[in-house]
């Protein structure tokens, strides 16, 4: 048995539960959507400071890990994605990033008409509820908070002021199209709340008559008749059970689980599907290919004061105290989450835009999500924003519930490995300026002995790890190796269109999560648009000769 719906979008993501929203906004159309993981009823979740919960868990995260990766020492790399409602927007660090203008040109430059700046600025506006207030780029009315830190903390003022004093200005809104400058990041809270996907888009519309919504259901195949996909089969409950759609197939299953999906249905590189007896519905060879990544160095320091987040967490007291003023005033370190500062500059003079990002903690632990170091410390973390590595995602079985081989390649490039080595030596200039440096014990990590590009490389390949921002592995354009055009539609089959963050040609410069809001913002408008097309009466054809002589007899 099978049910039929007009569009069935699989991932109730950071982008499947945009489109749940606008595609069954208007009553019209009738929306199903899948998503493997259960509802965002964790209150974990909706504690900002509280995603240290949910980093490792076992039922709100996939708990990927990368194949052994040369370029970083041969470690397989922890990647953690969202396995509930809201996918990675219930489980992230909550950074409200949109990317630079210079980002979405190169996509438009690059042929894909319809997602320059301008193009796409409008769809970041509808999305956004800013309390910066409105302006030229910014929305007021969305569904989407973009709330400021308030609270201003000394080592966050340290880390600012240092900056300043090397000549970076300070920003209250990274989010005008052009990023540099440091100040405190906005974040998706509203009210001291996580404001995920799932609270502002999917919370308002489940009650739809129109929307249906199933958990707990892995999706393990598109099922096509000829060309067109016409259904997907899940598991739900140890069953196997299939849903129509009369429309359209949507994936926004993510960067590894979209080209997956792809793979597993017979679409994809023709030598990986002959590997594993995938008869194939159609060989497109970019289906996983071109993963980009986010490289996240971290810096830790010994703070000289009991300022830190470490010393909150060490003490029952403070501890108690950050909950009341959570729980009473919605206020506090855990309504604002770890990381406060940020920094958009150069690292390489030859760098037109910025070309590194901070994201400064005012705590520090061996991993993101970590316990907490024994003594008062911070984290200046860095990151290259438009690295050239590029790796894969490939199918390791037919089998659905096995994850696929994930390798980044990371550092496998001259100029990945020049950034990363200028940015560590320019966090190091601002932990020796004055305003910060007035608040160090020492450097703990990497130490101060290390000094040499050579030496600063293998820590970056030792310790760097993923700043949670896998994209491109179903790239849009009308390369080889594109996978979908400008209106996501899968090239060469029909009703089948991926929306997620794997259509990015290239990584934005910044946090993913705001520009897959902004993608999904724009498909649905164009899902709609191409249904509107669609159903408009064929225009009447006029009369021949012949028929204009019958019809006068």
């Amino acid at each position: 048995m099978s049910r039929a719906y007009d569009f069935v979008v699989v991932g109730a993501g950071s982008a499947g539960c945009v489109l749940a929203n606008r595609l069954s906004e208007n009553g019209r159309y009738s929306v199903c959507l899948l998503e493997a993981g259960p509802a965002d009823r964790y209150p974990w979740i909706h504690i900002p400071i509280g995603y240290a919960k949910t980093m490792f868990h076992p039922v709100y995260n996939w708990g990927f890990y990368t194949d052994p990766d040369p370029g970083m020492n041969g470690r397989r790399i922890y990647w953690p994605r969202g396995r509930v409602f809201g996918g990675c927007s219930s489980i992230n660090g909550l950074i409200y990033i949109r990317g630079q203008r210079e980002d979405y040109d190169a996509w438009a430059r690059a042929g894909n008409q319809g997602w320059g700046w301008d193009d796409v600025l409008p769809y970041f506006r509808r999305a956004e509820c800013n309390d910066l207030g409105p302006g030229p780029t910014r929305g007021t009315d969305g569904p989407l908070s973009a709330s400021s830190i308030k609270a201003r903390h000394p080592l966050t003022e340290g880390f600012i002021a240092a900056a300043n004093e090397l000549g970076i200005p300070r920003t209250d809104d990274f989010n005008g199209g052009d990023q540099e400058g440091v100040g405190y990041y906005q974040l998706t809270t509203r009210k001291g709340l996580r404001c995920s996907t799932a609270v502002a888009y999917l919370r308002p519309a489940k009650r739809r008559a129109n929307l249906t919504i199933e958990a707990l259901a892995q999706a393990e195949k598109v099922l096509f008749e000829g060309n067109r996909a016409v259904a997907v089969r899940y598991r739900q409950n140890g069953q196997s059970l299939i849903v129509r759609a009369r429309r359209e197939v949507i994936l926004s299953a993510g960067a590894l689980q979209s080209p997956q999906l792809l793979q597993l249905s017979g679409v994809g590189p023709a030598e990986l599907l002959k590997q594993f007896d995938i008869a194939p519905v159609h060989v497109l060879p970019g289906v996983g290919e071109n993963l980009q990544d986010h490289l996240q160095i971290r810096l830790i320091y010994e703070c000289n004061q009991p300022i830190t987040t470490n010393d909150e967490l060490r003490s029952p007291l403070r501890k108690l105290r950050m909950g009341l003023q959570w729980l009473l005033t919605r206020s506090g370190p855990l309504a604002i989450g770890i990381n406060q500062g940020g920094l958009f500059t150069r690292a390489l003079a030859q760098s037109s835009t910025p070309d590194i990002q901070y994201h400064f903690g005012t705590l520090s632990a061996d991993s993101a999500g970590g316990s907490v170091h024994p003594f008062s410390g911070f984290t200046m973390s860095v990151c290259q924003l438009r690295p050239e590595s590029r790796g894969y995602v490939r199918i390791t079985s037919s089998d659905p519930q096995q994850p696929p081989s994930m390798q980044p390649n990371y550092l496998s490039t001259e100029l990945d490995r020049q950034t990363v080595i200028a940015a560590v030596r320019l966090t190091r200039q601002l932990a020796a300026t004055g305003p910060l440096k007035r608040l160090i014990r020492r450097e703990y990590r990497p130490g101060s002995e290390q000094q040499s590009d050579e030496q600063i490389l293998e820590f970056c390949r030792q310790y760097g790890a993923t700043i949670f921002h896998p994209s491109g592995t179903c790239k849009m354009g009308s390369d080889p190796l594109a996978v979908v055009d400008a209106r996501l539609r899968v090239h060469g089959l029909q009703g089948l269109r991926v929306v997620d963050c794997s259509i990015m040609p290239t990584l934005v410069s910044g946090n993913t999560n705001v520009p897959v809001v902004m993608i999904a913002e724009k498909a649905s408008a164009m899902i709609l648009e191409d249904c509107l097309q669609a159903d408009a009466p064929a225009p009447r054809a006029a009369a021949t000769a012949p028929e204009l002589s019958t019809l006068a007899s």
